[in-house]
């Protein structure tokens, strides 16, 4: 199949794996070109992604109730706190957030005054989204880069969230074998008119020290991704905060689950215009490009970070835990349109919904 996608990017993709030689680039390298080369990553570029009109729906499309869950665990973690900082890095669009903050100003008009809320965006298109979508709460909005946040002295008390996040950093992609773990790197066909993958023996050092600190047990040709980025963001994001919480919300799992050997091919997901996909060469930087998380990694980045407690439970677990249930409502069955009846179907879809209620995971981190 012929690449499709922006040629702009294509070809940049191209002089990389020119310049690389015959080893052509990592599959990390290439999904970053793909999701965040500055002028043309999928994730950089101004389009809706988000949503109908985008390529995939996140929870907080589902109604209002996500962002109004986070809020009461939220509002519960920060009870007897004067002042705090919410830090949510990849807002994506910002509707999130304003769910939050709607739910908390509503609630607890204290706590609210004393909110800070940060977010961390690196795409200026969303960015001027997040702008617009909390415009009712640009008084306790700051908007910063991530290396400033990092640098920055902590404040007393901070909860970090990401929601779909971790699943969208680059990762290296490996085939197991009997002769030794071998790495899928990408190259050009001989007419240079699409990318194939071509395998070559692991030699990077740090993907070979995780996949030895792992207890994977993988079969002969099973394909393990290797997200050495998120472990690294749990780790740093956990070392930065005095006192707090980081709260991960994503698809994934432990590593016995993602690793099993029902999963030859890996994780790996593609999407455009709501179409799930296995091939990341085609519509570079007109798709995005995915995988599970493993939560193990993360559990264990934490605590090399500092955390001292954690918790990992499914979404469905953590919305039932914060009453979402008691949000049900009679309502009169011959009008399916009224507000009662499309809350109610929220809450099914949040809880029912096989891809929102088990296979999403939150991840609570306590430092």
């Amino acid at each position: 199949m012929t690449t499709s996608g922006h040629s702009a990017l294509a070809e940049i993709i191209r002089r990389r794996i020119e310049e690389a030689g015959s080893r052509g680039i990592s599959f990390r390298d290439y999904m970053e070109l793909c999701l965040y080369e500055p002028e043309y990553g999928y994730y950089v570029k101004p389009v809706e992604k988000i949503g109908k009109n985008g390529d995939f729906y996140t929870s907080s499309q589902v109604g209002t109730l996500m962002g109004e869950m986070l809020a009461r665990f939220i509002l519960k973690e920060m009870a007897g706190i004067p002042r705090a900082a919410l830090v949510e890095w990849g807002a994506g669009n910002g509707l999130l957030a304003r769910q939050i903050l709607d739910e908390i100003l509503a609630r607890d008009p204290n706590c609210y005054a004393g909110l800070t809320y940060v977010l961390i965006e690196a795409s200026p298109f969303h960015r001027s989204l997040q702008k617009r979508q909390l415009a009712d709460h640009e008084g306790i909005i700051r908007f910063m880069e991530a290396d400033a946040w990092l640098q920055a002295e902590p404040d007393d008390f901070t909860i970090v969230l990401s929601n779909e996040l971790l699943d969208a950093f680059p990762v290296y992609r490996v085939i197991y074998t009997t002769n030794g773990w071998m790495e899928e790197r990408v190259s050009c066909s001989p007419d240079k008119s699409k990318f194939v993958s071509i395998e070559v023996p692991l030699d990077e050092p740090r993907v070979l020290e995780y996949l030895r600190s792992r207890s994977i047990r993988p079969m002969e040709r099973q394909v393990i991704e290797v997200n050495l980025q998120a472990y690294d963001w749990i780790r740093t994001v956990a070392s930065r905060i005095r006192n707090g919480l980081v709260i991960t919300i994503d698809y994934g799992g432990p590593e016995e689950e993602l690793y099993a050997p029902h999963r030859m091919e890996g994780t790996l997901l593609c999407y455009r215009q709501h179409r799930a996909s296995g091939d990341p060469y085609c519509f570079p930087g007109e798709q995005d490009i995915t995988s599970h998380v493993n939560f193990s990694a993360c559990i264990e980045a934490g605590k090399l970070g500092g955390i001292r407690e954690w918790s990992l439970e499914t979404q469905k677990r953590f919305l039932v835990e914060q009453g979402i249930l008691e949000e049900l409502r009679d309502h009169a069955a011959h009008d399916p349109f009224s507000a009662e009846a499309r809350r109610n179907r929220a809450i099914r879809q949040l809880l029912l919904s096989d891809q929102m209620s088990e296979l999403f995971k939150v991840l609570i981190q306590r430092k």
